[in-house]
């Protein structure tokens, strides 16, 4: 299971700032969820094309999903919204699904091939 990890803050002599999400977070949270008919996060999966983040924590993930009748369509991008807003510093997310370019199996990860059997 992965480790959500939390940005640091800084230290000015006005006092502490407000913590910055950092990409490896927001991947980190993104881990935690799982197609529900493949037994692998989305990310090794291959489905999550693009995050970004602004200076003000706005957070916004591009992914796609299997195939355009995923029987999780509404799901998994709700559960990716609610991953990431658990990251210490992320003030909104915008999670939209995207079909192109289309999914297929070489955007997997070596790991999830491996956990599939799909060499």
């Amino acid at each position: 299971m992965n480790e959500v990890t939390q940005p640091h803050t800084a230290w000015t002599p006005d006092g502490e700032t407000t913590a910055r999400p950092t990409e490896d977070a927001i991947i980190a949270a993104i881990c935690e969820v799982y197609d529900p008919e493949i037994p692998v996060n989305i990310y090794e999966l291959g489905l999550i094309y693009a995050v970004e983040i602004t200076d003000d924590g706005a957070v916004k993930v591009e992914m796609t999903l299997t195939a355009p009748a995923c029987p999780s369509a509404q799901e998994l991008p709700e559960q990716v919204h609610s991953a990431v807003m658990t990251v210490a510093g992320v003030t909104s997310c915008d999670v939209e699904t995207v079909w192109d370019p289309p999914w297929d199996p070489s955007r997997m990860s070596e790991e999830a091939r491996l956990q599939l059997n799909m060499f």
